[in-house]
């Protein structure tokens, strides 16, 4: 499965071009703060297992005005390097691979 190219941004990291995704609006569960910000990146050229991303904010849209800091490009190239390390390989097909870095985040009663 790949990402849809609407909305998606490019990057490079480390001489390597991947899309990036984050959703404009919160899931309902992440407008409520009950569940992180995610948001999922592919290699550009050559599409295999995507990249889920699960954070330790809330989403910058969420109703309850609660203080969240947007995810930047520089998170997301670290994120993606970590990824790597930890066995992403974004060539090969493949389930998504999850790379849950929630630890720390508090979710709203």
């Amino acid at each position: 499965m790949a990402l849809g190219k609407k909305g998606s941004r490019r990057i490079v990291v480390d001489g390597v071009t991947y899309r990036w995704r984050h959703r404009r609006r919160p899931t309902y569960s992440q407008a409520l703060c009950w569940s992180p910000c995610t948001y999922a990146a592919e290699r550009a050229e050559q599409h295999g297992a995507i990249l889920v991303v699960t954070t330790d904010r809330p989403h910058t849209g969420n109703w309850l005005s609660r203080q969240a800091a947007p995810v930047r490009p520089a998170d997301v190239a670290n994120h993606i390097r970590i990824a790597l390390v930890r066995g992403w390989r974004p060539t090969h097909p493949g389930s998504p691979f999850e790379l849950d870095l929630s630890a720390g985040f508090i979710s709203s009663p």
